[in-house]
C-alpha cells in the first residue's frame, strides 16, 4: 500500500497586502497546527485579504475542518477579506454534513460584511 503524499503548506504575503495559503495532502489532527502557524504568520503582516487554496487537500477530518473554520474567523475578525478556493468533493461533503455550507464556502467574503452583521 502506498503512503499518502506529505502534507504541505505554502504561504506568501505580497507587497500589495494580499496573503496566500495553499494546502496539499491530508488535513487532520497532525497537520492542523501547520495551518494555524501559516495563517498566524500571514496575519501578523496585516494583509488586506487572505486566499485559502484547498484544491490540493485530498482528505480532511474534523480537526482539519476545525482549523479551516478557525482560519475563517481569525481572518475576518482581523478585518481582512477571505477568499476560499478549491474545495474538493470530500471536504464539501464534510462541510455539508455539519451544516456549515453558508459559513465555509468557495468564494469571496468581505470582512466588513461579516462585521456589520455582528453589530
Amino acid at each position: 500500500m502506498n503512503a499518502p503524499p506529505p502534507f504541505t503548506v505554502s504561504r506568501a504575503v505580497t507587497r500589495a497586502g494580499d496573503a496566500h495559503v495553499a494546502l496539499a495532502g491530508e488535513l487532520d489532527h497532525t497537520t492542523a497546527p501547520q495551518v494555524r502557524e501559516a495563517v498566524a504568520a500571514c496575519m501578523a503582516e496585516r494583509p488586506k485579504s487572505l486566499r485559502l487554496e484547498l484544491s490540493g487537500v485530498e482528505f480532511c477530518d474534523c480537526s482539519g475542518l476545525g482549523v479551516l473554520l478557525e482560519t475563517r474567523l481569525c481572518v475576518l475578525l482581523a478585518g481582512a477579506d477571505l477568499v476560499v478556493a478549491g474545495i474538493g468533493t470530500q471536504l464539501a461533503r464534510l462541510i455539508s454534513l455539519i451544516g456549515a455550507g453558508d459559513i465555509l464556502a468557495e468564494g469571496y467574503v468581505r470582512a466588513d460584511s461579516i462585521l456589520a452583521r455582528s453589530e
